[in-house]
């Protein structure tokens, strides 16, 4: 008698249809590249940055708020700061083109004397202690107290001194441009009959303008 044959389950998988695979998902980017694997970070590329912005001032209200900036950047200026018993003492914080920026520093009783910048304008500003400014100009001598905060604008031939008259030492920023390549002294005498011929001369009428 014959027996039946036992059929193997082994060889019936054999003819199972295969498996199909799930699909792979659809690329997010349509050529299968992003930003990021194109460029790489872009935080750590300054040329993806923005551009748009000036790299320096090129108006008052621009130097201005420069200053303040600096001003306000205390852990950029503060170290550097020296006293010297002999002369103010300054160094210069920036250049750009068509200004600088100096950091000076004032014992009690340090002064500048009567000066002007040339055809340079400035910003100031005292970031420690209190400074005094004399001017002159043919109204007489004027004075004010500078204290941290405050901004002084002044033009090409301005005349003025500042002083430190308090009894402790005192920190200023000056912004000059151009840079400051002219600077004049002048007696306090000298100073006034200065001040009153360019006080004249702007306010004489320009021949040479056309109306």
């Amino acid at each position: 008698m014959r027996m039946p044959r036992l059929r193997k389950r082994n060889r019936d998988r054999k003819h199972l249809p295969a498996p199909v695979a799930a699909p792979l998902p659809a690329p997010r980017w349509t050529d299968g590249l992003s930003d990021v694997s194109i460029a790489g970070d872009p935080t750590a590329f300054p040329h993806l940055a923005r551009t748009d912005l000036p790299a320096h001032p090129t108006t008052l209200g621009g130097y201005a708020r420069l200053v303040r900036e600096i001003a306000a950047d205390r852990d950029r200026w503060e170290p550097l700061v020296r006293y010297d018993a002999l002369t103010r003492w300054y160094a210069r914080l920036e250049t750009g083109p068509g200004y600088e920026v100096w950091l000076l520093s004032w014992l009690p009783g340090q002064s500048s004397g009567f000066h002007d910048h040339g055809r340079s304008s400035g910003v100031m500003t005292v970031v420690r202690g209190e400074l005094a400014e004399r001017s002159l100009t043919a109204g007489g001598e004027g004075s004010r107290a500078l204290a941290p905060g405050g901004l002084r604008v002044f033009s090409p031939g301005y005349l003025h001194e500042m002083v430190n008259a308090s009894l402790e030492p005192a920190v200023s920023i000056h912004l000059y441009t151009p840079g400051l390549v002219e600077m004049n002294q002048y007696p306090a005498a000298a100073g006034a009959a200065a001040g009153a011929a360019a006080d004249q001369a702007a306010a004489a009428p320009d021949r040479h303008r056309v109306h």
